[in-house]
């Protein structure tokens, strides 16, 4: 079983981690809470679990569901085009 921890996806600048609001940290903390129970119970399948990161663009919090042995991405939550999209109205 692996426990993921909020990590960035890619190159981070020391001001975005800076940002974060305790409230924000508290969310953060909650959503690795929860990918860690719902990979200690399997629910995607033995061969697949949630991962738990930061979009390195605009910063916001990443749910992926990804193939344990390929590590390829299955699923996620929001999708790649809205975080484009929010990073082009940015």
């Amino acid at each position: 079983m692996e426990l993921y921890t909020i990590r960035p996806v890619g190159p981070v600048t020391p001001t975005a981690d800076a940002q974060i609001n305790p409230q924000q940290r508290s969310e953060r903390t909650a959503l690795v809470q929860a990918a860690k129970t719902l990979n200690d119970i399997q629910a995607f399948g033995p061969s697949s679990e949630v991962t738990f990161s930061l979009d390195r663009v605009t910063h916001k919090p990443l749910l992926q569901i990804v193939d344990r042995q390929t590590r390829e991405v299955l699923s996620q939550l929001p999708p790649e085009y809205l975080l484009r999209m929010a990073a082009q109205v940015k």
